[in-house]
């Protein structure tokens, strides 16, 4: 499987992404995309951005192990991440998986086991600046947990 990651501050082009990876997927038949966005109102004062830090190098390792537990799992082909960090707007991009195989279901598999894992597992600290000025640091949600016990 060729694996692609990138953890940057650069917006991404979906586009340009699937390019890059219809590339390295040679014949697939099948991909995945999918792309998560920051959200402005997920409660009661809206967002004014999100800040996201990381850990460089070891959050790179994360996202290729879990992917690698994917490509154990299902025959993928290959296999795209970009993450942002820094400061993001409402409505940006935030995270872009995409996926290649030879049929559908292998690549949306994939792509949901490893967003699942993103979430949990993955190093990255998540700061919400609200309008009114305040400010919070994200927590895991439960139900994000739960969604990976069924990859178990």
């Amino acid at each position: 499987m060729q694996l692609s990651i990138s953890v940057t501050q650069a917006a991404f082009d979906l586009a340009v992404e699937e390019a890059r990876l219809a590339a390295e997927a040679g014949d697939a038949g099948a991909v995945v995309a999918f792309v998560g966005r920051v959200r402005g109102q997920d409660g009661p004062v809206a967002l004014a951005s999100l800040f996201l830090e990381h850990y460089p190098g070891v959050t790179e390792s994360e996202i290729a192990r879990i992917a690698g537990e994917a490509a154990a799992r299902w025959p993928l082909l290959a296999c795209r991440v970009v993450h942002r960090v820094g400061h993001l707007l409402p409505g940006e991009g935030i995270v872009l998986v995409l996926m290649a195989s030879s049929h559908r279901q292998a690549a949306f598999c994939a792509a949901e086991f490893l967003m699942d894992y993103l979430k949990t597992q993955a190093p990255f600290w998540k700061r919400e600046c609200f309008v009114d000025g305040s400010q919070h640091w994200v927590e895991a949600k439960a139900t994000d947990d739960d969604a990976c016990l069924r990859w178990s």
